[in-house]
């Protein structure tokens, strides 16, 4: 319930995609009668496009062609604005790459990216292993998680004497924090990177999980390109998504994309050497990817089947899914509300929630400066994510839970959440418990 992981949760995967690529895996399955035409159909196609028509080939270093040529036609589709295939780098690990290519400097002229807070439990160590300079800026948490630009100004005024800011990162539908941005707020920090001369990164993961009222997803680039030219022709974006997505849930492939923007042709050409130093992504992962964004249309043989098996599990774009997650974000929230000394914002996308314990004095004399006190253990166990400072203080501490994960499962992480946390603040656990 913290790491996001929908398999883990013993949800089903998409069946469609699993029957394409057993057949690329094991091409002598396109002699089975039992599975649709369109199935081997589709994989007759994947494999044609491998080298050698083996899912064991190596493929150029920022993807298949074929998949590339894909991935451009979906966002095509999805914004209304032109997307090619020279611009769509695949990779296991595409973040990581962007921020090593804008990693320079020593000391006081080291790269710095903006940074939200709280932000993706993995950006940290990701840009600390890059060695630039974390500029983290504040979400404002009692207006729902909003960008605020008064924010992202003192952030950067801030640090601007520790680094040399060089990027914005950030992360939309939010993760953790389960805000979506709207189009006036998309704007305003594509202005603000404009003035400031910082690169867009934008992690776009969830952008099939917006389920707020009155909310729908708007990808950065869709916003930019709608913008003025003076903008829709200079600010740089690196936009991401990934079979990690509610969509598909298929974390264990490690595959993304990321979608380059308004880059110079010089700069680009770093991004294909880069991605030479790196063995190519798996294969699988690509090919998944290919199904993540062309699935099975109206008319397929497939097409009625996969409506029904997803309708019947949580990671999939329906209705029903939305109106699930949309169900247990309301439940999760008002529960963690009623919950002595816990808060917690509605999320209006995504698959987290982000509440905030509000610690009583007793746990906080047992804090020492750098360390949190064992018995508050549980909570690191059970979420693997703790966002407040522990250098500074353990009043306010916040965890991330999923809700993507079946009502049982719901049912018993918040028995056992309210049975814990009541239990603490009454000076009940043990050591034991702990």
């Amino acid at each position: 319930v913290s790491s996001g992981d929908t398999h883990r949760a013993v949800l089903k995967p998409v069946s469609f995609l699993r029957q394409v690529l057993a057949v690329c895996v094991y091409p002598e399955l396109l002699e089975d009668k039992s599975l649709p035409l369109d199935v081997k159909i589709r994989a007759q196609k994947l494999l044609e496009a491998c080298d050698g028509g083996s899912v064991g080939s190596y493929t150029a270093s920022s993807g298949l062609s074929h998949v590339r040529q894909s991935i451009a036609e979906f966002i095509t589709k999805r914004d209304g604005i032109p997307s090619f295939a020279e611009n769509i780098f695949i990779c296991a690990g595409s973040q990581r790459i962007a921020v090593k290519l804008l990693a320079s400097g020593e000391g006081t002229t080291r790269t710095g990216v903006l940074i939200p807070a709280p932000c993706p439990h993995t950006l940290y160590p990701l840009l600390d292993e890059a060695d630039v300079v974390l500029v983290p800026y504040q979400l404002m948490e009692e207006k729902g998680w909003a960008v605020e630009l008064d924010k992202l100004h003192q952030a950067l005024q801030a640090n601007r004497r520790n680094c040399e800011p060089r990027a914005i990162y950030i992360s939309n539908p939010g993760n953790p924090t389960g805000h979506v941005q709207d189009r006036k707020s998309i704007e305003e920090v594509i202005q603000f990177a404009a003035a400031e001369r910082l690169i867009l990164l934008v992690d776009e993961v969830y952008q099939d999980s917006v389920y707020g009222k009155d909310r729908e997803f708007i990808s950065y680039k869709k916003v930019l390109f709608e913008m003025d030219k003076e903008y829709a022709e200079t600010v740089e974006l690196v936009s991401f998504h990934s079979l990690s997505s509610a969509c598909v849930g298929e974390c264990g492939m490690r595959a993304g994309y990321m979608e380059v923007v308004n880059m110079d042709p010089e700069v680009m050409y770093y991004f294909d050497n880069t991605l030479c130093g790196d063995i190519s992504t798996p294969v699988t992962g690509q090919l998944a990817l290919d199904l993540m964004v062309i699935p099975p249309q109206p008319g397929d043989p497939s097409y009625d089947t996969y409506i029904q098996v997803r309708k019947q599990q949580k990671p999939a774009v329906t209705l029903f899914t939305l109106a699930t997650l949309s169900h247990n974000a309301k439940r999760v929230q008002e529960f963690l509300n009623k919950l002595p000394g816990v808060s917690c914002q509605p999320a209006m996308g995504g698959i987290y929630l982000f509440p905030r314990l509000h610690l009583p004095c007793g746990i906080k004399e047992q804090a020492k400066v750098g360390n949190v006190p064992k018995i508050m253990k549980p909570y690191e166990l059970c979420t693997a994510f703790c966002i407040v400072s522990k250098k500074v203080t353990l009043v306010l501490l916040s965890h991330r839970l999923c809700i993507l994960v079946p009502s049982d499962t719901l049912d018993e992480v918040l028995a056992r959440l309210s049975s814990f946390h009541c239990r603490l603040l009454g000076g009940t656990v043990t050591p034991r418990d702990a």
